[in-house]
């Protein structure tokens, strides 16, 4: 095997596909990156068990061939290089000869026969969607997933797709996230799927910001995304995901319009005193036109308030802090609508213009002492 390529795109295929490297594994072979060179190009792929990214690099390719590299090592002298290209060749032996400018390493690899398959989700119809897009329902909702292994299928977030629309969701036991993508053309497909956590923190690293299409093909039990030169393979969960739509108030009485920023700074400056060790609820006290915001822990109190569009009618309730503060963060709107049903119902916020903006992001009340 020999290939001539751009030190550039040789460290960008290396930085996001070695992302799914096994850094210990029973199965040796998996712990390198497999490389593949053909006519078209250059082929890398990092591969765990459960997730797998194959990044495609342009490149001069004399002889075609395939090994496994070491991941750690032929990423750390690609990276020193100096820029401007970089000659690979692989001989019979799989010895391997890297060549930079006055650089040169010779390292060894191994035969890719032992390589495992990655898995096949056959040729379905793809979906797609613009990057920044899938993007922002990733991050608009992966925060909310569960850490509780005794329900897998909420580890990760459930895609629901539909006629025009693309909706991502997350639960946790103690709080909802959904965002919904409405797409300019029709979609004409009925989908529902859960993916891993894991798999599309990778994906969501991979995406720009930019309106490139972005797609993904759902097969039996596997998903695939494609990005740009990247693909990312990945399992899906399986299980009895949560009914959202029946736990998510949509009547309540009470509604408000607070500034995002506002109240995410007045719920920072309140949990400061907040801690994982000294754990306590902040006490919201909804009144006419603001809020107020108090908390007590062993180490000391905090209040703070913030104004508000509506009457709250002294409504009180106990909130999580560092969860009541992800929502905040995760509104991609400057106001959002606050909606409360009394002390014991969780809160709501949704947006204020429903026709640019569709999400809701719930968290579930904590009981608090009165007085």
């Amino acid at each position: 095997m020999r290939f001539t390529c751009e030190k550039s795109m040789l460290v960008q295929g290396l930085n996001i596909a070695g992302r799914t490297v096994a850094p210990k594994s029973s199965l040796a072979v998996i712990e390198g990156i497999l490389c593949r060179a053909a006519g078209s190009g250059l082929s890398l792929t990092g591969y765990n068990m459960e997730t797998a990214i194959t990044y495609l690099i342009d490149a001069e390719v004399s002889d075609i061939g395939e090994c496994i590299l070491p991941a750690k090592l032929f990423g750390d002298i690609i990276r020193r290089l100096p820029e401007g290209p970089v000659t690979v060749v692989v001989d019979d032996n799989f010895k391997v000869s890297i060549r930079a400018g006055y650089a040169s390493f010779t390292i060894s690899a191994e035969s890719a026969d032992d390589y495992p398959d990655l898995p096949d989700v056959g040729d379905g119809r793809s979906v797609h969607i613009p990057q920044n897009a899938l993007k922002e329902l990733i991050g608009g909702t992966i925060f909310a997933v569960s850490e509780n292994q005794s329900r897998p299928v909420h580890t990760g977030v459930k895609f629901e797709v539909g006629e025009s629309t693309v909706s991502a969701i997350a639960v946790d036991g103690f709080r909802l996230a959904r965002r919904t993508y409405h797409a300019q053309t029709p979609i004409n497909r009925e989908l529902s799927f859960v993916v891993p956590s894991a798999a599309l923190k990778e994906v969501e690293k991979i995406l720009t910001d930019t309106e490139d299409n972005a797609a993904f093909t759902l097969g039996t039990r596997h998903i695939l995304f494609q990005i740009g030169r990247a693909t990312l393979i990945c399992r899906l969960l399986e299980g009895d995901f949560l009914d959202w739509r029946r736990v998510v108030p949509t009547d309540s009485p009470i509604k408000l319009v607070a500034n995002v920023g506002d109240l995410a700074s007045s719920i920072d400056r309140v949990g400061l005193i907040v801690s994982e060790k000294y754990k306590s609820p902040v006490r919201c006290i909804f009144s006419d036109q603001e809020v107020l915001l108090r908390t007590n822990t062993t180490i000391g109190a905090a209040e703070d308030r913030c104004s508000l569009a509506g009457d709250g009618k002294e409504l009180e309730i106990g909130l999580n802090v560092h969860f009541f503060a992800d929502a905040l963060r995760a509104v991609p709107s400057e106001e959002v609508v606050l909606e409360l049903t009394n002390g014991l119902s969780p809160i709501v916020l949704t947006p204020v213009d429903s026709n640019k903006y569709d999400y809701s992001y719930m968290v579930l009340p904590v009981r608090i002492k009165q007085g």
